[in-house]
């Protein structure tokens, strides 16, 4: 007899920061999503009318030792563990748009398809030129 499978779902994407509050806010603004809760320690974003438990979010997390990651990798420095990619019909205004809330465009960049860029506290995320992605969402059901 096969072992039933455990339901397993994505509840959240955890990143660490000295600031929750401050990262979930740069986030709700970047993605025009919510700040779906927030206590002491913890904040989190999803998009809006989503709720908590049944749309995975984005989650913050204090860590009064958190150190930015050196990006790109340099030896003996911190290191990345994850990075977050969203995709964008519009390249340029995008950046503008993440520059505006907050972030900073990385020194290097290796493409002209897709812009890395660093929030508030440091962690890169990718903007990456993708149209099928919101073609996607024109086919999709509601």
């Amino acid at each position: 007899m096969t072992p039933q499978k455990p339901k397993i779902k994505l509840l959240e994407f955890m990143l660490d920061c000295k600031e929750p509050h401050r990262l979930a806010a740069f986030y709700a603004a970047l993605l025009d999503w919510e700040i779906v809760f927030e206590t002491e320690a913890y904040a989190g974003v999803s998009k809006p009318g989503a709720v908590q438990g049944v749309s995975p979010c984005i989650a913050f997390q204090r860590n009064a030792a958190y150190l930015p990651p050196v990006w790109p990798e340099e030896p003996d420095a911190q290191q990345q563990m994850a990075h977050l990619d969203f995709a964008v019909a519009d390249l340029q205004e995008a950046v503008r748009h993440a520059v505006h809330c907050g972030a900073v465009p990385a020194e290097k960049q290796f493409s002209d398809s897709w812009t890395v860029m660093l929030d508030p506290a440091g962690h890169p995320f990718c903007l990456c030129l993708d149209d099928a992605a919101f073609a996607a969402d024109e086919t999709a059901p509601d």
